[in-house]
């Protein structure tokens, strides 16, 4: 198993559904965070792509000037969901209760998923999915920071350092065989620099990090 049972527990081990009962209409990370963000999917993401925002909210932050062929989302908050522009459809589901999407093999270009990775407690059979759902050639694009909701990540994550949580989401891609060309991007936070000003005075280094992990599922190999 890729994770012991101890690293998947949580300080709060209430279901998630009850804590993501209410809305929350904020964004999680900083707008330095964000236009990275938005940076990398108009980069890797072409116009027309069946998109699969997984773990989403009221929010996407996919490029709002891309015409996508459409943009289905899921999460554990309907009025969240429903307030969100960018999605064609969406549909609610606890994935730490139930691991199998209601989606159809190979029918998207691209998964995405911000800032919520470090809640999976099965990461294996999630990311399996996720592998399952891209066609070949597709991609998926984890992002997150150092920001969490602290007593819901699982202890594999809030144990470790930043460095060790990007090489962790690697080891979630590389579990899955048919993932390739798994890359990672670090960045420094894009903040203006008033505000770098008060992060250096304060000790927050001036915004939030930029991590993500990208991975393709490749083609199949065919026999001569």
């Amino acid at each position: 198993m890729l994770l012991e049972p101890s690293q998947r527990t949580k300080l709060d081990t209430s279901s998630d559904t009850l804590f993501y009962n209410s809305p929350r209409f904020v964004t999680h990370v900083d707008e330095g965070f964000i236009s990275q963000l938005t940076a990398l999917y108009r980069d890797r993401i072409p116009p027309n792509s069946r998109i699969l925002d997984f773990m989403s909210s009221w929010v996407s932050h996919l490029p709002t000037d891309v015409s996508y062929a459409h943009v289905e989302g899921h999460g554990l908050n309907e009025e969240e969901l429903a307030r969100n522009k960018q999605l064609d459809h969406y549909f609610v589901q606890n994935l730490n209760e139930n691991q199998t999407l209601p989606l159809e093999n190979r029918s998207f270009d691209a998964v995405v998923n911000t800032v919520s990775v470090q809640y999976v407690q099965y990461p294996e059979k999630i990311f399996a999915e996720v592998y399952r759902v891209l066609k070949p050639g597709g991609i998926a694009i984890f992002s997150f920071s150092n920001r969490m909701f602290y007593e819901k990540a699982i202890a594999a994550w809030r144990d470790n350092s930043e460095a060790s949580r990007v090489a962790l989401v690697k080891q979630y891609f590389e579990a899955v065989p048919g993932f390739g060309n798994i890359e990672t991007v670090v960045k420094k936070s894009e903040a203006p620099a008033i505000m770098q000003m008060i992060g250096q005075m304060t000790g927050r280094g001036g915004g939030d990090p930029f991590y993500a992990v990208i991975a393709e599922r490749m083609e199949p190999l065919v026999k001569a």
